[in-house]
């Protein structure tokens, strides 16, 4: 049966404590307990991808200790090799002495001399006198640590900054879904809208159903998937993502939604996750956006605001202010009840057109008695 509900405009849905797998934002909410110790080495062995997925604060952190701590440990080096050639302030100096560093007397100018050594400043004032071998060997490893270093860090911080999922931050999908009749038949819709001007190349969307399922045998599987097959009116595949897309999903026999009502809908415990991954057009790397939708994020017998105009001058614009914004509409209260209306109007629709083709073919007359004349009479006698 169709409601007839009040046309007003339901506004943006509002955040729900509920736990769920996929925040909005797209981030995991999992756990992981009683990892091995062997497994924890594994992080160390894989160090580059630990580094570019550990937090900002962490790797500035390794940023300054890397840098200072190359510093100190060859200022160290340094000190030894002016101690052990008597070149400190503090050690009685013969006549004639020849320096292996100019102006390095203590920790201090060590530390400094080994600062303007690795990052090439070399303001003059300390230097090699070149009568030592061991500074020239020690002062070659530095340089070549140093340039070690300075690759390392610059390629975690490009790595960082040019992440694929940075791009996802401009990929945003509705705050609810709604389900309402489109095209004819009941359909769970969700917008996605791509905040930039440049595309995503061989965009593809689909969705996992994540609830808890108990087998006939008994057997409890948590967070079961289900697939939630999603499409455009152009199709699901190499969507043309130059404006927001209204994504729909039919809710027919094989939908998993197809047991729900406009009453159950909110009692369920199941969590829809929708996914959407493409290439970015400038940095050719993949992506993918992910959101979640649990049942009071659905809103049965919505339908999202129309969102692009055009304008005098001929542009299309879009009004991103009801991005996730709906009005009701008239809904079947279930997808049993709108079947069923579907059935009945086909059983109609066919009655009444075999009872046109009769009208057409016309109806025997059970009265009429039919005779078989087997010879000619001839009536026209003279």
């Amino acid at each position: 049966m169709f409601q007839l509900l009040p046309g007003h405009i339901q506004p943006t849905g509002h955040r729900t404590r509920k736990s769920r797998l996929v925040t909005k934002d797209g981030h995991c909410n999992i756990e992981f307990g009683n990892i091995e110790y062997s497994n924890h080495f594994a992080f160390v062995v894989d160090f580059w991808t630990t580094f570019v997925e550990i937090r900002w604060r962490f790797v500035l952190l390794l940023f300054v200790s890397t840098f200072t701590g190359s510093w100190f440990v060859f200022s160290l080096l340094w000190y030894w090799i002016a101690k052990s050639n008597g070149d400190l302030i503090a050690q009685n100096r013969t006549e004639g002495h020849v320096r292996c560093i100019d102006n390095v007397n203590g920790l201090t100018t060590a530390f400094l001399y080994s600062l303007e050594t690795q990052t090439t400043i070399g303001y003059g004032g300390r230097a090699l006198t070149g009568h030592c071998a061991g500074t020239v060997a020690l002062i070659i490893i530095q340089s070549l640590v140093g340039v070690f270093i300075n690759c390392f860090m610059c390629g975690i911080i490009l790595a960082k900054i040019s992440l694929p999922k940075k791009r996802a931050k401009t990929v945003t999908f509705s705050n609810t879904a709604v389900i309402c009749l489109k095209k004819g038949s009941l359909s769970l819709l969700i917008r996605v809208a791509n905040l930039r001007k440049t595309l995503l190349i061989g965009s593809q969307v689909y969705g996992k159903l994540l609830r808890t399922n108990t087998t006939p045998d008994g057997e409890t599987i948590i967070l079961d998937q289900v697939d939630v097959d999603f499409m455009v009116d152009a199709g699901k595949d190499n969507l043309f993502f130059f404006c927001p897309l209204t994504l729909y999903h039919v809710i027919n026999r094989s939908s998993p939604f197809y047991e729900l009502s406009a009453d159950t809908l909110p009692l369920q415990d199941f969590e829809l996750v929708v996914f959407l991954e493409g290439t970015a057009e400038s940095t050719s790397s993949s992506c993918q956006v992910r959101t979640s939708y649990i049942p009071q994020e659905i809103q049965w017998g919505y339908n999202f605001l129309p969102i692009i105009s055009r304008t005098k001058t001929g542009k299309y614009r879009v009004d991103f202010s009801n991005f996730s914004k709906s009005v009701r509409v008239t809904t079947p209260h279930c997808v049993h009840c709108f079947d069923s209306d579907v059935d009945q109007k086909n059983h109609n629709n066919h009655n009444k057109e075999n009872h046109i083709n009769q009208l057409k073919l016309g109806i025997d007359n059970l009265g009429f008695q039919v005779i078989n004349i087997h010879e000619p009479v001839d009536v026209t006698k003279m």
